[in-house]
């Protein structure tokens, strides 16, 4: 059974397009150099959308058609330890926490699920426009991407859009932005079909820097059914960064050795 996944779209940096999941230029000056202090097992059948971390453990939000949920996961072992399902119809995106809820987005959906940390329960859902890509909470409001250059700042309680932001580098935007993390005043963005993470001033929009991660994975441990990376999980209490990709079978605890948190 082939299972259906998202299309290949373009992806436009800087006015340059770039077709499939190679991007074919160097990482931009001023990229970030990184270490990898431990690689931690992870489930390969997880097509990873949403990564987080909180009181000790993994949230990870997964997706495709039938295969979807909501999980919490043992960060040294990959183990699962609690899931919710979503109906069938539903393909899960991104994920964050706000205060004791979970916040789920749906891809083509326009519906978003709200879940209690503890139990998993889902307690309320809402809607938007457009699709759902990634989500983050910077702890006063939800960030949203949609696959476009354009973040929107989403009220916790309402999820009314408060305000959207354009993401450019030098004057251009930048589209396909994917799964978030907000770390310490910037945010992190995975940039669909490639190995590269772009940092992001929140207030702003400007791009900050580049994280080329495309020799973090060796050939050798990516598995046959492994795809493209997805998955940004910020430990404020060391300043690491855990990635991971979907169906990947490991999640890589890095350190961003250059830049993290401010303009290089």
């Amino acid at each position: 059974m082939i299972i259906p996944s998202r299309p290949m779209r373009s992806l436009s940096i800087g006015g340059m397009l770039v077709l499939g999941v190679t991007l074919a230029c160097a990482a931009p000056e001023g990229s970030a150099q990184y270490r990898v202090v431990r690689t931690l097992p992870h489930d390969p059948a997880a097509y990873t959308q949403g990564l987080l971390l909180s009181d000790g453990v993994f949230y990870e939000s997964v997706g495709q058609y039938g295969f979807s949920d909501v999980r919490r996961v043992e960060v040294e072992t990959g183990r699962v330890l609690a899931r919710q399902p979503l109906h069938a119809d539903r393909f899960g995106e991104g994920l964050a926490r706000h205060g004791n809820r979970l916040i789920q987005l749906t891809w083509q959906h326009q519906t978003g699920y709200v879940y209690d940390v503890e139990s998993l329960a889902v307690v309320d859902s809402f809607t938007y426009a457009g699709e759902g890509w990634g989500l983050t909470s910077d702890d006063t409001t939800l960030i949203m991407s949609d696959g476009t250059a354009t973040l929107r700042f989403l009220d916790p309680e309402s999820f009314a859009v408060v305000k959207e932001v354009r993401v450019t580098e030098n004057g251009a935007p930048l589209s396909k932005l994917n799964e978030l993390e907000y770390a310490d005043g910037v945010l992190y963005a995975n940039i669909y079909q490639s190995n590269w993470i772009v940092r992001i001033d929140p207030a702003t929009g400007f791009v900050l820097g580049w994280i080329d991660l495309d020799n973090l994975v060796p050939a050798d441990k990516r598995g046959s059914e492994a795809d493209v990376m997805n998955g940004i999980a910020w430990d404020p209490a060391t300043g690491h960064f855990f990635v991971t990709g979907k169906r990947w079978p490991m999640v890589y605890e890095v350190e961003f050795t250059q830049g993290v948190g401010s303009r290089e």
